[in-house]
């Protein structure tokens, strides 16, 4: 707990219950945080400043101990209230502006070696435990939502839509961007509409050999269709439906093609 050592060994002379060292610890996680000691009580007194130090008469009293603390940037002003019940510490702090409230207790046997309170070397023990329990207990629910966006690794916004395949991609003027569609070629292009619902694909279940997704030379009916209908059978801007393979000399099975030995031999 780097520079809590220069400040224990300024309060040291008034220190003189294990209560007190806790609170001394306490203080300097809050200044960690970013806060500063105004003074002493509910009320602010005369002159005060924000000090790192523990102002003077912070010890009086071993069972309530009242401070008061403002954060660097003045947006938030608590009073802490450290209450002694038999062997434990309970901390109350309020935030002034917001009226939050925020409250942790401590086992001072947990942090504190009584019998070596003259040395700061050995009077702390378990410090990384009470750094977090002071930060997810006080500063924490303390902190306004700006302040804790600030700390998030990475702000929603920030986000690219196409990382979530739950979410819908934004909405594009018609004709700005085609969608983007698999080769018919693809072994994976089969499905992945239905693996992608979201994803801009094609290709569902039901296998299209034609590939009516994409685009094909437009078919003119009232032109004629050779072999099916002479032209003007149907009417220029009539509805069609076509009745069959559209287009003519498609290649089909042979019936002749590759018979079976003697299938003329009248005698087999």
């Amino acid at each position: 707990m780097a520079g809590l050592e220069p400040l224990y060994a300024l309060a040291r002379a008034v220190i003189s219950r294990p209560q007190d060292a806790l609170v001394c610890g306490i203080h300097w996680e809050l200044v960690r945080h970013g806060y500063r000691c105004l003074g002493t009580g509910d009320q602010p007194g005369p002159d005060e400043r924000k000090s790192e130090l523990l102002p003077t008469g912070w010890e009086a009293n071993k069972e309530v101990y009242t401070l008061r603390y403002k954060s660097t940037d003045d947006a938030h002003e608590l009073l802490l209230k450290a209450i002694m019940v038999e062997d434990s510490m309970i901390l109350n702090v309020m935030d002034r502006g917001s009226q939050k409230v925020a409250d942790v207790t401590l086992a001072v046997a947990d942090y504190i070696n009584p019998e070596h309170l003259d040395d700061f070397h050995k009077v702390y023990k378990n410090t990384e435990e009470l750094r977090t329990r002071i930060a997810s207990g006080i500063i924490a629910p303390l902190r306004g939502p700006a302040e804790k966006a600030e700390k998030e690794p990475e702000s929603k916004r920030d986000v690219h839509w196409d990382e979530d395949p739950l979410r819908l991609p934004p909405r594009q003027p018609v004709g700005t961007r085609a969608p983007s569609r698999p080769s018919p070629l693809s072994p994976f292009a089969v499905g992945g509409e239905d693996l992608d619902p979201f994803g801009g694909r094609s290709g569902g279940m039901i296998m299209d050999p034609l590939h009516s997704g994409f685009p094909h030379p437009g078919i003119d009916p009232s032109s004629g269709i050779p072999g099916r209908l002479p032209p003007g059978a149907v009417p220029p801007g009539a509805r069609f439906d076509p009745f069959g393979p559209l287009g003519a000399g498609r290649p089909g099975p042979d019936p002749d093609h590759l018979p079976p030995p003697g299938y003329d031999d009248m005698f087999m």
